[in-house]
């Protein structure tokens, strides 16, 4: 199961004003849909994303990839909904 790491679950964070471009990491298994599978899933939260805003570092031996993006955020109600529907894919290890 991947990890969801949040700002938002620590109490002294700052408080977040939505909407705004939310900047996000999903770490995981390096294969060759992870890209498309991810984009998928944010461009239901955000009509607007585009895959090629999604910028990947692989690991050192390649096994996992790091995906670095941002997308409009509108609310905490829709940061939950779509960590949740990451962490349905298999290769997620990790959301920050």
């Amino acid at each position: 199961m991947a990890k969801f790491i949040s700002d938002m679950d620590h109490p002294d964070a700052p408080k977040i004003e939505f909407p705004l471009d939310y900047a996000i990491k999903v770490i995981g298994d390096n294969h060759d849909n992870f890209i498309a599978e991810v984009a998928e899933i944010v461009c239901r939260f955000d009509e607007n994303f585009a895959a090629n805003k999604i910028v990947p570092i692989p690991s050192k031996k390649g096994t996992f990839v790091s995906l670095r993006f941002s997308f409009w955020a509108t609310g905490k109600d829709q940061l939950d909904e779509m960590h949740q529907a990451l962490q349905t894919l298999k290769a997620v290890k990790m959301v920050i």
